[in-house]
């Protein structure tokens, strides 16, 4: 918790630490999350991304929205443009320098019990709208989570975002864990012998991620040129 973050985060700067992350999580449904619900964990996340910068560690401020229920994919925006506005606020309110963050956000998803399905262009329409109604340009990275998706969903989304035709000031990437380590788990299977495959397919979905952050396949009626990446002002 935030008792005591600050000797510790000094400790974890003498121990070569120049990265840290705080996750906060909230849940969409008929009564959350709550305005309280939001101020406080907004609040949360920029005490510790200003006691990081006090011990000269970049903070990977984490606000994550559940993509559990059956919410649409305008519902998580609105509650996504809520979240994002009230942490920039409090990070404001803390004197946070936000040239020296990171944001780990969720993509703008609908739930995963939605009955209508959603296109990544959609998707990505979504997410990015969302972000340039609240994150400033001061923000030098994104760096989106998979929240639950599969791999090929959030490769797919990830490149559809960074093919978007809207501006986008900042660098956009991905900080996956489930999206990134399945394959590679389901190779290894817990056996020795399989190390090689399972490090090989890790590989592959790190490289796989690489092309869709450069928006470097086909999309939005592109011709999959590699002409996509960072969005122009």
């Amino acid at each position: 918790g935030l008792d005591g973050l600050l000797e510790r985060c000094a400790q974890y700067k003498k121990d070569g630490a120049d990265f840290a992350k705080w996750r906060c999580v909230l849940k969409i449904s008929a009564h959350t999350p709550t305005r309280l619900a939001v101020m406080e964990n907004a609040n949360v996340l920029a005490r510790y991304a200003s006691i990081c910068q006090q011990n000269g560690i970049v903070p990977i401020v984490e606000p994550e929205i559940l993509p559990d229920g059956d919410h649409d994919l305008k519902t998580c925006q609105y509650i996504t443009e809520k979240v994002l506005a009230a942490v920039y606020k409090a990070l404001s309110d803390h004197h946070v320098y936000l040239e020296g963050t990171l944001l780990k956000p969720n993509m703008v998803t609908p739930g995963h019990s939605c009955p209508k399905k959603y296109s990544p262009e959609e998707i990505a329409m979504a997410t990015v709208t969302a972000l340039r109604r609240t994150v400033p340009p001061a923000v030098p990275g994104i760096t989106f989570l998979s929240g639950g998706q599969s791999e090929e969903e959030a490769s797919l989304n990830l490149n559809a975002i960074n093919r978007c035709p809207l501006p986008r000031p900042w660098a956009l990437t991905f900080s996956y864990g489930r999206a990134l380590q399945a394959s590679a788990l389901k190779a290894w299977a817990g056996k020795k012998d399989n190390t090689k495959a399972a490090q090989e397919e890790y590989v592959k979905r790190a490289l796989v991620g690489h092309r869709h952050l450069l928006g470097d396949t086909e999309g939005w009626g592109g011709t999959g040129d590699g002409q996509g990446g960072r969005g122009g002002s």
